[in-house]
This record gives structure tokens, sequence and C-alpha cells, in this order.
């Protein structure tokens, strides 16, 4: 399984036999440019803001539009099972910002979550239920429209993740005024990661302690 960070919440993972994009970006909304090759053979989104909703600009190898799932749910798509988690985009039930969906993929024998733009300060036992075992954690940590770098750690604690992977937070030329990655760093205890082009794990490479893994900018 490799894992690419593609800016705000967009992730890639190609495994051996699927691959998907997970939370595509406007480029012209967010400031932010996509790779040339955008190629899945299907795409998740979390909610329908502009930065997360792109899923037109995924396409097949056959240059196909890729499928796309984008509310709670079951699918399968080429031996991966996902699940969609109703949650909510602030801590007021929806009220401010509406739904937001999590997403739980059993990949590879890897269970990875993608919390899109949570912002609820804790989950839900009956959301922990439905999400079940974590490996891979990916997880908002900028604040502003989702939640701040203390409640993200505090989702980590509840999901017990082996690895941690931040998004959604202030790089260089993104149009929105984000935290900073290191407030989730310093709650974390960890400080000067150096960042990774991709991530590159399987089941039995996970680690034994929680780990914190920074992608760089596909």
């Amino acid at each position: 399984m490799d894992i690419y960070w593609l800016g705000q919440a967009c992730f890639r993972l190609k495994g051996k036999n699927a691959s998907v994009v997970i939370d595509p970006f406007d480029p012209d909304f967010t400031g932010l440019k996509l790779p040339k090759d955008f190629q899945a053979d299907f795409a998740l989104s979390t909610h329908s803001h502009q930065d997360h909703n792109n899923t037109s600009a995924v396409k097949t190898t056959s240059g196909e539009q890729a499928m796309v799932f984008n509310g709670p749910g079951e699918y399968e798509v080429n031996g991966v099972v996902v699940t969609g988690i109703e949650s909510f985009h602030d801590n007021l039930g929806g009220s401010e910002r509406g739904k937001n969906v999590i997403f739980h993929l059993l990949f590879d024998n890897l269970n990875i979550v993608h919390l899109g733009d949570l912002g609820q300060d804790q989950l839900s036992e009956e959301q922990l239920a439905e999400i079940g075992q974590t490996d891979i954690l990916l997880i908002p940590v900028g604040s502003v429209y989702t939640i701040d770098a203390k409640v993200a750690a505090s989702i980590v604690s509840q999901l017990e993740p082996s690895i941690i992977i931040p998004m959604h937070y202030k790089i260089e030329g993104l149009k929105f005024d984000l935290d900073p990655l290191d407030n989730f760093l310093k709650e974390m205890s960890l400080e000067n990661i150096e960042s990774l082009p991709k991530l590159s794990i399987t089941k039995d490479k996970l680690p034994e302690e929680p780990q914190v893994v920074v992608l760089s900018k596909v």
C-alpha cells in the first residue's frame, strides 16, 4: 500500500489491485495544484465543500469518470471494502456547517480511516463502533473549519491508531488561513519530523507504538 498526500484532505491510496482518491479539491478554490496523473478506480468525498468534492477530476486508467461514493453506507470496489459513517462538520450537530462522512477502508488488509472535515469534539460510542479498528488515521488538525490540534490529539486517543497522518493544515499556497502543523506536533510531544514523499506500508510493518507520519504534498 502506497499513500500519497495531495494537499488539504486529499489522498491517493494505491494498493495491489485498486486505487482510490479521497476528497479531491478544486484548485481555483484552494490555490493548490493537482498532479497531472490523477487516476484511480474510484473516488470518495466526505462532504460537498469545494475543497473536498472535485470528484469529476478523478478518471480511471481508460479515461472514464471514476466511480464516486459520498455518503454513509457500505461499498466494495476491486476487493476494497468502504464503510461511510455519518458525522458532523461542527460541534453543533451539523447546524453550522452540515454533515460529514467518515470513511473506513479495509484495503490490502489495512484498516484506514479518513475523518474528512470532522468538527466534533469527540466521537460518539456509536461512531466508534461503526469505525472499528483503525490502523492508519488520516486526521484534520488545522482548526478554523475543523477540529484543532488539541481535539485531534484527543480523537487519536479514542481511535488508538498505529499510524497517524495529519492533514487539513496550513501549507504554502493554500488560500485558507488554517493553523500550522506544529500545533498538532506539540500536542503529540513531537517536533521537527522529516516529511516523506509517500508512505509505503503493509499490515506486518505497522509499528508497535503509535507513530505520527508527516507526508509532503505531491
